[in-house]
């Protein structure tokens, strides 16, 4: 098309009314169904879609609701100095920060707080609390002795127990857990223990010997007796990671701590002991305790593959989450 003709269709005026006309339906069109509406006998009546909107606006906000009244999570963890301890506290606030209304509190081995873990807790992203507390010179490990001479993190552990008593009255109501720096962590552990109303227990893995520990649970939905070939007798035979408090239970029970003077693999029942638990008050998680949500990562060592025990047979091997 010559440039004369060009000139001669854009100075037609019926070019232009067409022209402008096609612009403007078209912004219009594109404005009523952008904005969810409708034109019907010259009234704007609701786009046919706009209800899933509405529905989805009402769904995040009982979610969010929700999400409010559920109840915390307050990990205790004991930790000190070593060339991995940053390594691990990192592989933990990585499974902590997916998980909802969750307070850390962390408390190191030591005089003084290092700047170590506390620039590290400034930047994870966790809500937290930073403690220190020394152990008793004559509870402290030599270079020399096995891991299990002497029992670790008690003096860790009741310093954070005493802080969540301290602060108990601004605190939401909620649960404790004793998570240590060296485990490992299924979210679903989280949410099973978050409806915790005492104490409740579930299975762990590669601990004690064996490929698990488990509370043995009757089909009436009780805590019998336990799987696990060390000191099967002790009153409440489980890791330390096996079980989450009820923080009123502290609060109803001031004066529980955990005995550092008690023999090896009773640090656990001496707490347990001494909030007025037992065997009846346990509340069974993961499925009965069929199912494995946390497993101890330090060097297990696992004798026979895990079936030195009759109670474990065809049918009843927990499975891992």
């Amino acid at each position: 098309m010559s440039l004369n003709l060009r000139r001669h269709f854009i100075r037609n005026p019926l070019f232009l009314v067409f022209f402008y006309t096609v612009i403007f339906s078209t912004v219009t069109l594109w404005f009523v169904y952008s904005y969810g509406m409708n034109c019907t006998d010259g009234q704007y009546q609701p786009h046919p879609h706009s209800w899933r909107i509405k529905e989805v606006e009402i769904l995040k906000t009982r979610t969010e609701g929700e999400e409010m009244n559920l109840p915390w999570i307050y990990a205790v963890t004991p930790t000190f100095s070593r060339p991995v301890q940053k390594a691990e506290l990192v592989r933990l606030s990585s499974t902590f920060l997916h998980v909802k209304h969750f307070h850390w509190i962390v408390v190191e081995d030591c005089e003084v707080r290092t700047k170590l873990v506390a620039n590290f807790l400034q930047g994870c992203g966790l809500n937290f609390t930073h403690l220190n507390v020394r152990t008793k010179q004559e509870y402290q490990l030599k270079k020399t002795d096995p891991n299990w001479k002497q029992p670790r993190g008690v003096d860790q552990r009741n310093a954070g127990i005493q802080w969540l008593l301290d602060n108990s009255k601004r605190l939401p109501t909620g649960v404790v857990y004793f998570a240590d720096d060296d485990n490992t962590y299924s979210l679903q552990l989280f949410k099973e223990m978050r409806t915790t109303q005492k104490v409740s227990v579930w299975p762990v893995g590669l601990v004690g010997g064996l490929r698990f520990e488990r509370p043995i649970v009757s089909s009436n939905g009780e805590v019998t007796k336990w799987y696990t070939i060390w000191e099967p007798r002790r009153p409440f035979a489980m890791d330390m990671a096996g079980f989450a408090v009820n923080l009123n239970v502290f609060i109803s029970h001031p004066e529980a701590r955990f005995e550092i003077r008690s023999r090896r693999g009773y640090v656990e029942s001496s707490l347990l002991t001494s909030l007025g638990i037992t065997l009846s008050d346990l509340e069974p998680k993961a499925d009965n305790c069929t199912k494995i949500c946390h497993v101890e990562r330090k060097n297990p060592i696992v004798f026979g593959g895990g079936r030195r025990s009759s109670e474990v047979t065809r049918g009843q091997k927990p499975k891992t989450l």
